[in-house]
């Protein structure tokens, strides 16, 4: 395991700013940036390079699938978190007259491919939030026998709320409905077991909280449904006997890998593959802990400078994002960023995110600039 000053180390930002804004988009750490120029460097020499990085695909898909508590062969290598929802959304076979259900404080790359579907006759049907996430009794009120799809986020990306991802689980298994899942907002910094949690479908992007390059992602799907989903896309990869090129025998491959239809971002899968090494060496659980000790302590210190916060608050629904109104949203939003507290401003709310690697002392710096004079 990773001392926490050890893991810090990995990103000099820190001698530049205070950065607490991983819900947006995280900083590189220093191993994926020098995994990264090691591979562009060594590309020059092609053949080379593809017998140094053979095992490439397979050891990123491992290091996935252990993320997840997955097997490689559920995982497939995606662009980002939108494109594996819409891998879902056109693998899943839907009738004319079915219904997705997912709540209204989704980011848009978990609503915009169900609604989508409107052309083929399938319904979105939007739950009004509860405390600022999915609440499992309202799911009730909305689902019904053409109910195939319950989609949710592990964490909602405005209020920091943590949905109850193993009791949605199990009430979508209950009645045979597909349960997918947006993954972006807590995987790296909160542990997740697909298997506890019945999840059937997942997507997640990586420049988040697990710290990787844009344009790289993963997409899984459960062993015992990957045959029956038809992708929406072939190519060259995605079938058997790949390497028989003119064979032209459309079978796809039993694993998840049918849902890649071509040659995807290989230096992009070198950094991934670092990050998310990194922090399985730092230890999920022990990244879990680290933030909530620092919400808690944000929280705190916002709450005894008179601020009302608009996270949830209960304890198993909290997250590594805390949200509140400030008192000039925009004007105190500009305040931090002129002072090197790097946060986002979404709607009317300051948004913080802080990761494993950031202090006591950064997460208060929020505070004491907003009440500088």
């Amino acid at each position: 395991m990773m001392d926490l000053s050890e893991f810090r180390e990995e990103f000099p930002i820190t001698n530049e700013c205070t950065f607490l804004d991983h819900a947006a988009t995280a900083p590189l750490p220093w191993r994926m940036r020098e995994a990264m120029i090691t591979f562009i460097e060594k590309r020059r020499f092609v053949r080379q390079t593809w017998e140094e990085y053979e095992t490439l695909d397979q050891d990123l898909r491992q290091a996935l699938a252990r993320l997840i508590n997955a097997s490689p062969e559920e995982i497939a290598l995606v662009q980002n978190t939108a494109e594996g929802i819409n891998v879902a959304a056109h693998a899943i076979p839907f009738q004319p007259g079915d219904n997705v259900v997912f709540c209204d404080m989704e980011y848009p790359a978990n609503v915009y491919p169900w609604m989508n579907l409107g052309r083929r006759g399938v319904e979105a049907r939007i739950i009004p939030h509860r405390e600022g996430g999915l609440a499992l009794d309202d799911l009730e009120e909305y689902v019904d026998e053409r109910t195939r799809v319950v989609a949710a986020s592990s964490v909602e990306f405005l209020t920091g709320f943590r949905n109850d991802l193993k009791g949605i689980g199990e009430f979508c298994k209950a009645r045979g409905i597909y349960f997918v899942v947006d993954a972006i907002q807590s995987l790296g910094v909160i542990p997740l077991d697909v298997r506890e949690c019945h999840i059937d479908m997942l997507s997640c992007g990586g420049p988040k909280w697990l710290m990787g390059p844009c344009g790289l992602g993963f997409f899984y799907c459960r062993r015992e449904l990957v045959e029956e989903m038809a992708p929406a896309y072939a190519g060259a990869d995605c079938v058997v006997d790949a390497l028989n090129f003119r064979d032209y025998n459309l079978t796809f491959l039993p694993t998840a890998k049918r849902f890649e239809p071509g040659t995807g971002n290989l230096v992009g899968k070198v950094g991934l593959l670092a990050s998310v090494s990194l922090l399985l060496e730092v230890g999920i659980e022990e990244i879990h802990r680290r933030t909530l000790h620092l919400r808690d302590i944000l929280i705190e210190d916002l709450q005894r400078r008179g601020y009302q916060i608009a996270s949830c608050l209960r304890p198993e629904h909290r997250s590594a994002i805390v949200s509140f109104p400030a008192r000039n949203v925009k004007a105190d939003y500009e305040k931090l960023i002129a002072n090197k507290v790097i946060v986002s401003l979404r709607e009317n709310y300051i948004r913080v995110s802080p990761h494993g690697y950031n202090t006591e002392e950064e997460v208060l710096r929020v505070g004491e600039v907003l009440d500088e004079e």
